[in-house]
């Protein structure tokens, strides 16, 4: 976890395979906005715990909103990028006394991709990799063989033309190769696909339903491979309150860290109109 700044509390949740540090723009920016943000690491992922079990999205979604309380804090700005985002769909659903305003990057609402996995061929080949995650423990191996090259390749194929620099896909390489976190990283989505058709990830589409009251922002990138624009345009319909669509042109998987200028921008508008 990572902190700076004071003020209001703003919460950064990175996505795969991804940890705190992929917020750095973001978390000087927000400090020197007046801003206190605060980049977690996930469960089982950068310096959190590795837990051998609570990798479905409740749990995950309620590790958020209890490291709000643990800083103290009884409300925050929630951001989240692809799972992360996801999470925090699911955050506000579960516990929307803490949200105060709601930022989701790069992720459909939870309903929406689970209809798009089902019904949608082009967004199904798009998380071939997720795919790939269901096997047992050959993922892992190759997650992290060859100086977890094939982190790097999937990094690299889904950013816009500008791309990662080398010295963060030397650190995303890097941190996917700390024992047990190729493992931890993947049970989210192991879960994602295992449960459509368990009770457990029925219920769960079911509780989704519940409308979102915090103000929302949904920043998608329009050259993103993984999540399609059409599978992530429509999270309006689960919005109760003030939302905002942001589509941005060339940009892909990783809007935070390919045009950070322009993420920042938008990410601080939206807060600003949504403070106490």
């Amino acid at each position: 976890m990572a902190e700076l700044g004071s003020g209001p509390l703003v919460l950064l949740v990175h996505g795969w395979p991804e940890y705190w540090w992929a917020w750095r723009h973001q978390l000087t920016a927000l400090a020197e906005a007046g801003y206190r943000a605060v980049a977690l690491d996930l469960r089982g992922i950068g310096g959190s715990d590795r837990t051998p079990r609570g990798y479905d999205p409740g749990n995950l979604a309620l590790d958020i909103t209890g490291v709000i309380r643990s800083l103290g804090e009884r409300r925050a700005h929630l951001v989240g990028h692809a799972s992360g985002g996801t999470l925090a769909w699911v955050a506000a659903v579960m516990r929307p006394s803490v949200i105060q305003s709601l930022t989701v990057v790069s992720a459909a609402h939870p309903r929406d991709l689970r209809r798009a996995l089902l019904t949608d061929r082009r967004q199904f080949a798009a998380f071939d990799h997720v795919l790939g995650f269901q096997r047992p423990w050959i993922p892992e191996r190759r997650l992290v063989a060859d100086d977890a090259e094939l982190v790097g390749r999937y990094l690299t194929s889904w950013t816009g033309p500008n791309g990662l620099d080398e010295g963060a896909l030397h650190a995303y390489r890097q941190a996917i190769q700390i024992p047990s976190t190729a493992h931890c990283s993947i049970e989210p989505y192991r879960w994602l696909l295992r449960s459509m058709a368990r009770p457990d990830g029925i219920q769960f589409a079911r509780r989704m339903k519940k409308p979102i009251t915090a103000p929302t922002l949904h920043v998608q990138g329009a050259a993103d491979p993984v999540l399609l624009s059409h599978t992530a345009l429509g999270g309006g319909e689960y919005v109760a309150a003030p939302y905002r669509w942001r589509l941005l042109p060339g940009v892909g998987h990783f809007p935070h860290e390919e045009a950070p200028e322009e993420f920042t921008a938008e990410l601080l508008d939206w807060i600003g109109r949504h403070k106490e």
